[in-house]
């Protein structure tokens, strides 16, 4: 008698961590980037410095986990897949765009964010708050844009639109 374990598609379970992974992190970049940021022009320097810490200090952690799935996960459907020739393929270009973008939020949650823009964020903010904010508001709509369109890409080059 095969054990469940032995029939189960692995592969399908990593593609399901897959979109839970990218749905928590561009949702949750959604929400930073539509809500919460523009939200935070209407408040005083002090208090959108400090609600942004608090935020920052309870969503962080959720994203670096989400990012670190959707890594784990991508990287086993290469695996399980035998997708890699895919990344010599000028059609799969949406993979290269999938992949460049996961570097990308990775580099600023992983590097950027914890080391150097912390910084920027409490320096700039006591010298110029509302700069700052536009900054960060920036750069998290261009992640947002980035982000929609390897989404759209992605889903729509794996099921032969492109």
């Amino acid at each position: 008698m095969l054990n469940e374990l032995d029939v189960m598609d692995w592969g399908i379970v990593a593609r399901a961590i897959h979109v839970l992974g990218v749905v928590i992190w561009i949702g949750s970049v959604w929400l930073v980037t539509t809500v919460l940021l523009p939200g935070m022009k209407e408040k005083s320097r002090a208090n959108w410095v400090r609600e942004f810490d608090a935020i920052e200090h309870r969503f962080a952690p959720q994203a670096r986990i989400a990012v670190l799935l959707v890594l784990l996960s991508g990287l086993y459907m290469l695996y399980y897949y035998d997708l890699w020739d895919r990344f010599t393929q000028v059609e799969y270009w949406w993979m290269d765009l999938m992949i460049g973008v996961w570097v990308l939020f990775a580099a600023l949650l992983f590097l950027v964010e914890p080391f150097i823009f912390r910084h920027i964020v409490h320096s700039g903010a006591g010298r110029a708050p509302e700069e700052t904010l536009d900054l960060m508001l920036w750069l998290h709509r261009v992640m947002l844009a980035l982000s929609l369109l390897a989404i759209f890409a992605a889903i729509g080059g794996s099921h032969g639109l492109f």
